[in-house]
């Protein structure tokens, strides 16, 4: 096998499809091994940095030398057609495309919001909300039952819509519009639809909430903001539209690969069931096994940067992948192995550095009420069809599975 070195062009094209389930596409493993940091095409044609190891990978994230703004010269289109883009360029920035100062003044009215303190006053409810769903479950006794439309939707979308004070009603429309974003086999049309329909949506909530703002995350921000004599409707309209769509794709998906991994790993499952005080622990290790959102941590290096002895020029993309770094074996002994007592809290599904997921606090809070009321409600529950026959999302941005089949 040839060896590849840093600078020069790998032999690998993005986005790689993940071959089994359970484990990231062999070239990532054979890419880091070789060159933690190396030179990738994309499938546009363009060239970027690819950064797979743990080490290089916080490196990257933590430097502000790399820039998260979309609109520089040189940032890489991993996910996002070149249309859709330039749509999004054309809107009001979005705080994870904000740099330096402006992103830390985006950022600081909110995160307030998301604190472990604040967060802990929602746990009666989350877990009302997951007590409901289950009820509702074992109430039809229809089986199989899809556990993606039974629960791991619907506990992030209830739960986001009461903390944002959007319309529960509405999720079916936001959630269609948010899996066409995300999904690689929508055309660019339809992608750019999605997003227009979602934008148009968003501006006319955030602006009845102007009209009648309530006890809610944006009626909070409408108040200080009139207080503090700044509203700005645009920035309201950014904010509401990250957190909404950021706020249930990415938990959902977790929450049924989550159970997935959990139930063809009965000896794991058995240590949470015994001891829930373990199931912390294994949230961190499902987010570090699965790493949902790979590949989209992408960067433009603003001025010349050594990371890992690798010389990246001003104006070269980077693409971190997170996954690939999160299955690092200096960073994670026997990363494939599927351990809920690992204590893996270093890993990157929340990203790291200045633009570490805002909502992680919330996230970890839902999936451990999730796992534990949900095998403790029904113990005898198991797939209702090989996991290697799920229909995982191998066409989407945000990795999970479109059914997941059970029965008990």
């Amino acid at each position: 096998m040839t060896k590849n070195v840093a600078g020069e062009l790998a032999d690998l094209a993005l986005p790689v499809e993940r071959g089994c389930p359970f484990t990231p596409p062999a070239a990532y493993e054979r890419l880091r091994e070789q060159a933690p940091i190396s030179k990738v095409r994309l499938i546009s044609g363009t060239v970027a940095w690819w950064v797979s190891g743990h080490e290089e990978a916080r490196a990257v994230l933590a430097d502000g030398r790399f820039s998260s703004d979309r609109r520089k010269d040189g940032f890489p289109l991993f996910n996002l057609d070149a249309a859709t883009l330039q749509q999004l360029r054309s809107q009001p920035q979005l705080m994870i495309g904000m740099d330096g100062a402006d992103h830390a003044a985006a950022r600081r009215p909110v995160i307030g919001e998301f604190t472990v303190k604040r967060l802990a006053a929602l746990r009666p409810r989350i877990q009302d909300i997951v007590d409901h769903f289950i009820d509702d479950m074992l109430a039809t006794d229809q089986q199989p039952a899809d556990l993606v439309q039974a629960l791991s939707l619907p506990v992030p979308s209830l739960v986001i819509c009461e903390l944002l004070g959007v319309p529960y009603t509405d999720h079916n429309f936001f959630q269609s519009r948010t899996t066409m974003l995300v999904s690689r086999a929508s055309s660019p049309e339809d992608r750019q639809r999605a997003f227009a329909e979602l934008r148009a949506y968003i501006d006319d909530l955030v602006t009845r909430k102007e009209s009648e703002p309530g006890d809610d995350l944006f009626g909070r921000q409408i108040a200080r903001q009139r207080q503090e004599g700044t509203l700005d409707h645009a920035a309201l309209v950014s904010l509401a539209f990250l957190l909404l769509t950021a706020g249930h794709e990415t938990t959902a998906n977790m929450i049924s690969l989550g159970v997935v991994g959990l139930l063809t790993h009965p000896e794991q499952l058995a240590l949470i069931t015994a001891d829930p005080g373990k199931t912390p622990m294994a949230v961190e290790e499902l987010l570090r096994y699965f790493t949902i959102a790979d590949g989209v941590t992408s960067r433009v290096a603003t001025e010349d940067v050594q990371i890992g002895g690798v010389s990246i020029k001003a104006g070269e993309g980077v693409i971190v992948s997170i996954l690939s770094a999160n299955w690092d074996p200096a960073a994670f002994k026997d990363p494939a192995e599927l351990d809920v007592e690992r204590g893996a809290r270093h890993h990157l599904a929340f990203g790291f550095g200045p633009h570490q997921c805002l909502g992680q606090n919330l996230a970890r809070m839902e999936l451990q009420i999730v796992f534990d009321t949900l095998f403790r409600r029904i113990p005898t529950l198991r797939l209702a069809a090989p996991a290697e026959d799920l229909p995982f999302k191998t066409d989407a941005v945000i990795y999970g599975v479109h059914e997941l089949p059970v029965t008990w």
